[in-house]
């Protein structure tokens, strides 16, 4: 007789998919790294904990501001799909596999798409994001997206479609100070500002 143990973290990441077709072509990278939804630079993990993240008790920054972490929404359940790779060129992310990623997050029945990618502002009809989030949104989805990393200078925010929220970065209400004796007797005070 086999017995066979089966370890559960949890019920909150549902699915794990990856789209890199596009990616594999233009750049010519082919190795098999490149074929799994795991997320090696962070950013898809801290943007989707933002969003869904469980309820965490004894969160602190550097000790100061204990207390419980969550995210947006932090009883839904979440499904990742992976469409930007290591840069080349400049180049990451493809719109043809961003399209196939909310194609598939279309056809697995999500209700809201959080999408935290965005490049140039540039027409509705060339930009595989707006085109995916029309198609998503048609079907009843809600699709959130960043407004970018460029501002706050003019013309620098992404994801300006209509039919797509965008969310950009605003100010927090937590400073945690510090102050560092020199040793010359000079007393600094040291803020973190909280993002």
């Amino acid at each position: 007789m086999t017995i066979r143990y089966i370890y559960i973290c949890c019920s909150k990441l549902i699915g794990a998919k990856y789209y890199n077709k596009a990616y594999k072509r233009y750049t010519g990278r082919f190795n098999a790294s490149l074929n799994t939804a795991r997320d090696y630079e962070g950013h898809g993990t801290h943007t989707l904990s933002t969003a869904g993240g469980n309820f965490v008790s004894g969160a602190n920054v550097s000790g100061h501001g204990n207390g419980i972490a969550k995210g947006g929404s932090p009883r839904a359940r979440v499904a990742a799909y992976k469409v930007c790779w290591p840069p080349v060129n400049g180049s990451e992310c493809y719109d043809s596999d961003i399209m196939k990623g909310i194609d598939t997050a279309i056809h697995d029945g999500v209700d809201v798409l959080s999408v935290s990618l965005g490049g140039k502002p540039s027409d509705y009809f060339s930009d595989g994001i707006a085109i995916g989030a029309f198609h998503a949104v048609k079907k009843g989805m809600v699709v959130v997206c960043s407004a970018g990393n460029d501002g706050p200078a003019y013309r620098t925010v992404s994801n300006l479609a209509p039919w797509i929220i965008t969310v950009g970065a605003s100010t927090t209400d937590r400073v945690f100070e510090a102050y560092v004796q020199l040793s010359n007797g000079q007393r600094l005070k040291v803020e973190h500002h909280l993002i």
